[in-house]
């Protein structure tokens, strides 16, 4: 029921984990972090506050932010910041080790998605109408499906798995197959 980080250390050598707790700001937490960071399952609106990178994995989500703002400029692992109420990933770190979920907010594009991820990006289960702004490299597999995609214009120049795509209203994977009604979703 932690409503506030005052008194925090300011270094911590491995994880800090204050998620699942009632906080309304990071104001007060450690500036460095070699481990993970764990803020996620809050009340917050902003990372403003926030360790400028982070060793591991970092969570933040399941909260109420609107914007990234704020966020570590590079996470070593996995960065969290599905489920929120995010119209922009500005403020995103410039790389991410490991995968990156936006998953389950409310994007319309990618814009300023971090330049590099490691392995995974989920940007399944919003309202993305362009993958404009997407990484210029994914380590692993590109999961946007399940948006309003009408082109995938603007997708990564380099993903090194798989590229998933499906329940979009894409026009030009149709053309491919001749009409509409070949393609069960």
């Amino acid at each position: 029921q932690l409503t506030s980080l005052k008194g925090s250390p300011e270094s911590v050598g491995g994880h800090f984990d204050c998620g699942d707790n009632q906080l309304t700001s990071l104001k007060g937490c450690p500036e460095s972090v070699r481990g993970g960071f764990n803020c996620g399952s809050n009340q917050l609106t902003s990372l403003k506050g926030c360790p400028d990178s982070v060793g591991g994995n970092f969570y933040c989500h399941g909260n109420k932010l609107t914007s990234l703002e704020g966020s570590p400029d590079s996470v070593g692992g996995n960065f969290y910041c599905h489920i929120n109420q995010l119209t922009s990933l500005k403020g995103s770190p410039e790389s991410v080790g490991g995968s990156f979920y936006c998953n389950n907010n409310k994007l319309t594009n990618l814009e300023g998605s971090p330049k590099s991820v490691g392995r995974d990006f989920y940007c399944k289960s919003n309202q993305l109408t362009s993958l404009k702004g997407s990484p210029d490299s994914v380590g692993k597999d590109f999961y946007c499906r399940d948006n309003q995609l009408t082109s995938l214009e603007g997708c990564p120049e380099s993903v090194g798995g798989s590229f998933y795509c499906d329940h979009n209203p894409i026009e030009e994977i149709y053309s491919l197959f001749g009409n509409k009604e070949c393609i069960k979703w």
